[in-house]
């Protein structure tokens, strides 16, 4: 048997999941991708708490 995750299993929630919702994913994403390719090590808490109040709106 195989006990290895699918990468369909993986990604189901986020493609199934409400466009705020994929919005809010894409954009959480995009900030942790560009802080690792920075080597940032500030806080991303309040960049976090901006996108998702952005969505909300």
């Amino acid at each position: 048997m195989n006990n290895q995750p699918n990468i369909d299993d993986v990604q189901e929630p986020i493609i199934t999941a409400p466009p705020e919702v994929r919005q809010i994913i894409e954009q959480v994403w995009q900030l942790e991708k560009s802080r690792l390719d920075k080597k940032s090590n500030s806080h991303i808490n309040d960049d976090i708490l901006r996108i998702v109040k952005d969505a909300v709106r």
